[in-house]
């Protein structure tokens, strides 16, 4: 499973526009107050809660899928029973399932949920989850990774906490080019017209571009957007670039027809088990780091469980099982030393592959990118999409 099967792209003016188009029509304002998200904890007498995540993006057993070896740690360490579903396949369909229930002050059926950062700051804005207690987190409190604790959107990371991150960079493949990428206007260079793809989501794709024109992503403008835009344009009509992607740039540049293209650090970790050949840069002028978080929505009914289950996965044993098996940017730098004390050579490698635990040099160049405001999406969304074709 990839990582941009999980990343979904903007489609149209997706759920901003649905709420607008809600508050158009005389629907209660959607924003909740503090003093009215939480409901009544059952946690103390009631050992469940419900977990909804994505496709294959938890440790499973070899030899049993069904089986969920940290998970299974957890229900046998506190008695408590997880529900764990894998019904998100998009952020914005997601949004549009569990949206009315907030919306209406009523539960949600789920617990806990994992959504991408992007869509993470637009509940925190509408006051659709729960600020966790950290007094019973003390794993995420002394380990979560520096780097990912202020994002723009949640600046305590009270409100979320990193389930896996990620890194937007460009992959290519370095004997069919013959040289090195080291900056993002390396893709602009004139053996590469037609061979490079840009990813379709505006969420995706804006920051690593923009970085590409020396904005610091983490304080962008308007004007800094629409610049961006005014260039990629002239690239598009200049057929410069091949195409917009979803995940399947993965096709494209392992079969050849594309020598380059924007592409996440987890796909390429899956590339390179086939190809040695391909490789993934983080641009001297930086890369986006992302992450898919962990939010507990208003009216959870099992908020102290879920609290619990989130610190489990922050134990740094815990954490270093879950990375060995999805390959992502580990949350959790304490995992790395668990990896490379193991006895086994893969799991010890796995400790110094910087798409996973990135080094010194890497982390220098990675930041966070503002989100996106609602005021601003739908005029970003209309330009992007009509660059991209959508």
């Amino acid at each position: 499973m990839t990582v941009a099967a999980r990343r979904t792209f903007l489609k149209g003016i997706g759920a901003a526009g649905v709420l607008g188009a809600l508050a158009g029509c005389g629907v209660p304002a959607a924003y909740v107050d503090a003093s009215d998200r939480a409901a009544k904890d059952l946690s103390g007498r009631d050992k469940r809660l419900t977990f909804a995540n994505w496709p294959l993006y938890i440790d499973t057993d070899d030899e049993d899928k069904t089986r969920r070896p940290t998970l299974d740690a957890f229900e046998e360490r506190t008695g408590i029973d997880v529900r764990y579903t894998e019904e998100i396949n998009d952020n914005d369909e997601f949004f549009g399932k569990i949206s009315p229930s907030l919306m209406n002050h009523q539960e949600t059926g789920r617990d806990l949920v994992v959504i991408s950062d992007w869509m993470c700051a637009r509940f925190v804005r509408l006051g659709w989850v729960q600020e966790m207690d950290r007094s019973r987190q003390p794993n995420v409190a002394e380990h979560l990774d520096p780097i990912l604790r202020t994002p723009h959107f949640d600046e305590g990371r009270m409100f979320s906490v990193p389930w896996q991150s990620g890194i937007t960079g460009i992959a290519y493949n370095k004997r069919r080019l013959g040289r090195e990428i080291r900056h993002v206007s390396d893709l602009w260079a004139d053996d590469l017209k037609g061979r490079v793809t840009l990813l379709s989501g505006l969420d995706e794709a804006f920051a690593l571009l923009m970085q590409g024109d020396g904005v610091d992503i983490r304080k962008w403008t308007g004007d800094d957007f629409h610049r961006m835009c005014d260039r990629l344009e002239k690239r598009v009509s200049g057929h410069h670039v091949r195409r917009f992607t979803g995940n399947d740039y993965i096709k494209d540049l392992a079969g050849g027809d594309v020598l380059a293209c924007q592409a996440y650090s987890g796909d390429v970790i899956q590339l390179q088990a086939d190809d040695p050949d391909i490789a993934f840069v983080v641009p001297e002028e930086g890369a986006e780091l992302w992450a898919e978080s962990l939010m507990i929505p208003n009216l959870a009914r099992h908020k102290r469980n879920a609290e619990r289950l989130i610190d489990h996965y922050y134990d740094p044993e815990v954490a270093a099982s879950l990375a060995a098996w999805v390959n992502y940017v580990c949350p959790v730098p304490a995992a790395r030393d668990v990896l490379a004390s193991s006895k086994d050579r893969d799991l010890a490698a796995l400790a110094e592959d910087p798409l996973v635990f990135p080094d010194d040099t890497m982390r220098e160049r990675l930041a966070i990118a503002r989100d996106i405001t609602s005021d601003e999406r739908t005029e970003f969304a209309r330009r992007w999409n009509s660059i991209v074709g959508l």
